[in-house]
């Protein structure tokens, strides 16, 4: 019997009735209230041509802290390709070596403050990767060189011999895969030669020899960049913030994940796509959207109980506290497109592991804090889904009006175990988002939060606060009240996305006259 059937029963009994049903699914973790900010690490301040690990997302984490927020959350951290989008990384393991915090590595005598003043002529005002591309990798290999040289460990770090062996297990094919790229001057692994096609075969090749010395070059990136996090986050810890992460249920075609273990996913013998992920026809695209992604072998990994996802999951958790899994409903049903298909609408759907997935996932880390991207059109099967796995949902307030009072993201239509957002990395500033929205929709808007407009993205941020659902994300673009000229990326859009960044200056005027008044908020709504 459902729980609504017994919303006129007595407290005790509807209490009961709650705990036993959260108790009953998987991953009952989402119970305090709570708010936090989406920033995506690029947009940090910083004189090195990017975000990164250093003082400002200290500083950051101590503007959390100011305002009574509890979590950080950020997009993937991985290393990033064409496009430079953080969901189309060459690992899900490694890290972004644009993150590393250059500066204390002049402390370490690894360089000098002349070595980083090709970074420092590139504008601050957005990330411009062709430039940052070109000059920091030079730099780094510079550093490179003169720690093996020195043939030292750094103490902030730890044991460098250690650090490789502890990652072993996706930092050698990551390794391989990176000289192996730069080898044949960045073409993806699949147009290879064959001998070299996949990692197994790679290491019984000559060339394996060959450019083996070139992995210490990405041993100590990776090295550098799990030694700075790994001190960012216990800062945040003791602050009282956790950072939620994001992991993307799909892996880029041009990966080291697909090289190192093509029979986890849909290839053929010659390691060619036989299926491609995408979406099929809906009311924004006639003909759906062809992503491109080899798809799961969803049998194969159930042979090996699940256990490359497993790791993928444990190794995020040593980075995050909670992680997003994004496109959930893939878990449950899949668009399988056929390779080579000009568009979706061949597709079909196809069950997904669905929860036996979960259930090994649960066996193997039974605290696991998830959170379920389940955007996009709802199906019965897809909320019963999830309603067993315990995950809370998402929200999205800018999703939620030109219809009726039926919607489901409209605040009094929210269930209690959800994660609200203003909008996301992939939506419009708040302000944008109203500039260019339809009349009726601006107008359902003003109507249902009682306001002249002028202000939507403060009407959306007490609207999270206020809510039902236990977590209230914000993106900080919101925050800054800032318009369409700050949105992060576009989906769709190849290019200019993922660029925006912020000023020192603009987090203090945020900390001086809104900190306060978020401190409220917090209070008033006990999140």
């Amino acid at each position: 019997m459902s729980l609504s059937a017994h919303r006129k029963g007595s407290l005790p009994q509807l209490a009961l009735l709650i705990l036993a049903h959260m108790n009953a699914s998987l991953f009952p973790w989402l119970r305090e209230r709570s708010s936090g900010v989406l920033l995506h690490i690029t947009s940090l301040p910083s004189d090195l041509g990017i975000g990164n690990l250093g003082k400002q997302a200290y500083r950051f984490i101590d503007f959390l802290e100011a305002t009574g927020m509890r979590y950080w959350q950020l997009c993937p951290l991985g290393p990033t390709g064409f496009g430079d989008s953080p969901y189309q990384s060459f690992s899900s393991f490694a890290g972004n070596p644009y993150f590393i915090d250059l500066h204390p590595l002049i402390a370490d005598g690894l360089l000098s403050a002349a070595d980083l003043q090709p970074l420092h002529e590139i504008s601050n005002k957005k990330v411009d990767y062709a430039s940052l591309y070109a000059r920091f990798f030079p730099i780094m290999h510079v550093a490179c060189e003169r720690f093996a040289e020195q043939q030292r460990n750094l103490s902030e770090y730890g044991n460098f011999d250690k650090f490789v062996q502890a990652h072993r297990s996706w930092l050698l094919p990551y390794a391989a895969f990176s000289a192996l790229k730069h080898h044949y001057n960045g073409q993806p692994w699949y147009t290879w030669p064959e001998e070299n096609r996949s990692f197994k075969k790679f290491r019984q090749s000559a060339l394996f020899g060959q450019l083996e010395p070139k992995f210490m070059s990405t041993y100590f990136e990776q090295y550098l960049f799990f030694g700075q996090l790994a001190q960012l986050r216990r800062y945040a810890h003791e602050k009282g913030i956790q950072f939620i992460g994001d992991i993307p249920i799909f892996v880029s075609p041009d990966s080291a994940d697909i090289w190192a273990n093509p029979h986890l996913f849909q290839l053929d013998k010659h390691n060619k796509k036989t299926a491609v992920a995408g979406v099929p026809p809906d009311y924004f695209s006639s003909t759906g959207q062809l992503w491109g992604n080899p798809l799961y072998d969803w049998q194969a990994n159930a042979d090996e109980d699940y256990q490359w996802w497993i790791q993928r999951l444990a190794h995020q958790f040593k980075i995050f506290d909670v992680v997003r899994l994004d496109h959930f409903r893939g878990f449950h049903e899949y668009w399988s497109i056929p390779a080579g298909a000009k568009d979706a609408t061949s597709g079909k759907w196809i069950p997904g592991p669905q929860m036996n997935f979960f259930k090994a996932v649960q066996q193997a880390m039974p605290d696991a804090q998830l959170i379920a991207e389940d955007l996009g059109e709802a199906t019965p099967g897809l909320f019963e889904f999830r309603e067993e796995t315990g995950l809370p949902g998402m929200a999205i307030l800018q999703f939620a009006f030109g219809g009726g009072a039926d919607n489901s993201y409209l605040p009094h239509n929210l269930e209690r175990n959800c994660v609200m957002y203003p909008g996301t990395h992939d939506n419009n500033t708040t302000i944008g988002w109203y500039a260019e929205a339809p009349q009726n929709v601006a107008h359902h808007m003003r109507t249902y939060f009682q306001t002249d407009g002028k202000a939507p993205n403060w009407e959306f941020i007490r609207a999270t606060y206020a809510s039902v659902a236990r977590m209230g994300i914000i993106p900080l673009q919101d925050l800054m009240g800032l318009d369409a000229s700050a949105r992060l990326n576009i989906p769709g859009t190849p290019q200019d996305n993922w660029q925006w960044r912020f000023s020192s200056w603009q987090l203090d005027q945020l900390w001086n006259q809104q900190a306060g008044y978020l401190k409220s908020l917090k209070e008033t709504y006990n999140r």
